[in-house]
């Protein structure tokens, strides 16, 4: 496999004002984490916008751009603050167009829940056909299904658009996943290990750890630290750092003792997380 695929960047883009005032929590970061974890993938990033299209515009129109894997959850509805769907394709300089499989897809869940009473299940109604509009994406778009109650989401040019209900949004990035990025799954030995630093200040590291990122090209030294919990006790109680390294396993086991020497040539203690 090439390094290009293997390096392929997987961003999240959450769009809706109630996570920005804090009616709702969001929960489509942490969940696509968990998902792309548990393939040996990560994350590259996140962004969290509200419902003013013109920015949704901007931001798609960046996105498309970079050749990313993007999932977008939020605003593919039909209501008036729903404006994902026409947002992505303007940013594409695409019209909307009514997918006929989408279309298909939705007349079934409106006969679903008619449960037989031929008014609820009349296609031609006005409340129905505005449901009709959440199958309108940009032309060329294909579905993503929707296992929760059917009503799919879209996708184009790596851009995965998917509901704002994280119980509908979740078995669809999985989808996605092992639908598109199969190859990709666990084709990096990727770790991550470090240790407790008690008391110690990032600035007198940060050239240690330099030095360690120049001698070990692809390795990457991250340094956490905390003002102390006592409620952990014991040198998580006191002010540390959490200091390692995370990449190739092979690369990493050969990078941790130089930095677990040069912190303790510096004088430091060091402490192995339990």
């Amino acid at each position: 496999m090439s390094t290009e695929l293997m390096n392929r960047r997987f961003r999240l883009i959450v769009v809706g004002d109630e996570i920005l005032s804090g009616k709702r929590q969001d929960k489509h970061l942490s969940k696509l984490i968990e998902l792309l974890s548990e393939r040996g993938l990560m994350m590259s990033g996140a962004e969290y916008i509200g419902d003013e299209p013109e920015l949704i515009t901007a931001t798609l129109s960046r996105s498309f751009s970079t050749g990313d894997v993007v999932f977008s959850t939020g605003g593919i509805g039909a209501t008036p603050d729903d404006h994902t769907r026409q947002c992505a394709a303007n940013a594409l300089g695409l019209s909307l167009s009514l997918h006929s499989e989408a279309q298909q897809l939705i007349a079934g869940r409106i006969l679903s829940m008619a449960e037989g009473d031929p008014v609820k299940g009349d296609l031609t109604t006005a409340d129905n056909q505005q449901r009709m509009k959440m199958g309108e994406f940009p032309v060329g778009s294909q579905i993503i299904p929707n296992s929760y109650n059917q009503i799919p989401g879209f996708s184009i040019k790596e851009h995965y658009f998917l509901p704002g209900f994280p119980v509908m949004a979740a078995p669809m990035m999985a989808w996605v996943l092992d639908t598109y990025y199969k190859d990709l799954f666990h084709q990096v030995d990727f770790v991550e290990k470090g240790f407790i630093v008690p008391l110690a200040m990032e600035s007198s590291l940060t050239p240690l750890m330099e030095s360690i990122e120049n001698s070990y090209p692809g390795i990457k030294v991250f340094s956490l630290p905390s003002v102390g919990d006592p409620s952990r006790g014991g040198v998580f109680s006191k002010r540390h750092i959490e200091l390692g390294v995370k990449g190739g396993a092979a690369l990493v086991d050969k990078a941790l003792p130089v930095l677990r020497k040069g912190v303790s040539d510096l004088g430091h203690e060091i402490h192995d997380l339990p």
